[in-house]
């Protein structure tokens, strides 16, 4: 445990856990604020304070579960190709806060709470799976450090975000990045790999040259999902601009 501390891996395993967890729970924060926001204000606090923690737990649990999965061939595949789609999500403008109902019940907003943040957490639970590899105290630890961020930091963070959208576009990279990282190193491809004369370091990471093909892959996923997100997001101002101009 104390050597792991030492090592570079570790902090910036650490950093992007922390990371994914802050930038990608902005959502979730506007779900927990709507599902109360019809409550009387004494129980206003409860129910964010007792949604916010089932769903944490929730979400703790789900993401060990995660972890397990990720270990078998293939699914690094498909849990990368995921992390992209959320990725470029995260830059094209989207409507939907509208559809959440506020509850005037404590148990019934504390469900909307739970049962929203199931649907959202895939992609919290996808990407800190992935930035945590199959390090189980990295993940503990992260989250464990997350969880006072979430709770008390994802709202200011959409302020933030609204005010400074370049925030929105720096977490995008971050996990596009994740999801290239996690594409190459998926064990389904190790025979690949190795018949395309691809050498392997000491953790069992693949090198092109003698460079890590993950941080390579880290590098051009990030860019492609800012590339692709604001090509899409251009693309969708321009429809939208164009259907309020046929209405006016």
């Amino acid at each position: 445990m104390f050597e792991m501390l030492g090592t570079y891996d570790f902090w910036l395993g650490l950093a992007k856990i922390i990371g994914v967890n802050v930038v990608l729970s902005g959502d979730n924060a506007v779900v927990i604020a709507l599902a109360a926001r019809s409550l009387p204000v004494h129980q206003q606090k409860k129910a964010i304070m007792w949604g916010a923690g089932a769903a944490i737990a929730m979400r703790i649990v789900l993401t060990i579960f995660a972890v397990q999965l990720l270990t078998l061939p293939w699914l690094k595949l498909v849990g990368s190709l995921l992390l992209f789609w959320i990725g470029v999500k995260l830059l094209v403008e989207e409507d939907g806060d509208e559809n959440i109902e506020s509850s005037d019940n404590l148990m019934a907003a504390i469900k909307t709470i739970l049962i929203a943040d199931l649907v959202m957490s895939l992609d919290n639970v996808i990407a800190v799976a992935a930035a945590a590899g199959n390090n189980m105290t990295l993940l503990i630890l992260g989250l464990g450090i997350s969880i006072p961020l979430v709770i008390f930091g994802a709202t200011l963070l959409l302020n933030l975000m609204e005010r400074f959208p370049i925030i929105i576009t720096i977490g995008a990279a971050l996990i596009g990045m994740v999801a290239g990282e996690m594409l190459v190193t998926d064990i389904a491809l190790k025979d690949w790999q190795g018949s395309m004369g691809m050498t392997f370091n000491a953790a069992g990471k693949p090198l092109i040259g003698g460079l890590s093909l993950e941080l390579m892959a880290g590098a051009l996923g990030a860019i492609f999902v800012v590339a692709y997100g604001k090509w899409l997001s251009k693309r969708a101002g321009a429809k939208h601009a164009a259907s309020k101009a046929q209405g006016a």
